[in-house]
């Protein structure tokens, strides 16, 4: 017998708030049941889990997310997420169009955005 992993649980300071730029960066949605101001919001179809905590982010994530545009170029895809209210943390893009680019959701967790498919391929 093996383990399955159900949902990858953020803590957070406001988990639905973050559930909710989350549920925009992905297009998918934030679990019917779960309503502002509760202590836990899922994405059930991307199995995020995010949960209030009392304490505030301190370090750097240990685990973090690669994003892989699906419609659209990993430079138009930062433009919109920063739109949406992440920030930049670190820019890794090369001359060559490789590389990718850090940003941070609006509680400080990092992720990353990578070439889309079609970036990879040409």
């Amino acid at each position: 017998m093996t383990s399955a992993i159900r949902h990858v649980t953020i803590d957070s300071a406001d988990a639905y708030h973050l559930a909710a730029f989350w549920s925009q960066v992905l297009g998918q949605p934030v679990h019917e049941d779960d309503k502002p101001g509760d202590e836990e919001a899922l994405i059930e179809g991307a199995g995020l889990l995010f949960v209030t905590v009392a304490e505030p982010k301190t370090v750097k994530n240990r685990v973090h997310v690669d994003l892989r545009p699906q419609d659209r170029t990993r430079d138009e895809e930062v433009e919109r997420l920063l739109a949406l209210g992440a920030t930049l943390v670190d820019d890794r893009r090369n001359a060559d169009g490789t590389g990718w680019v850090v940003l941070a959701d609006p509680e400080g967790n990092e992720f990353c955005v990578e070439r889309s498919t079609a970036e990879r391929a040409g």
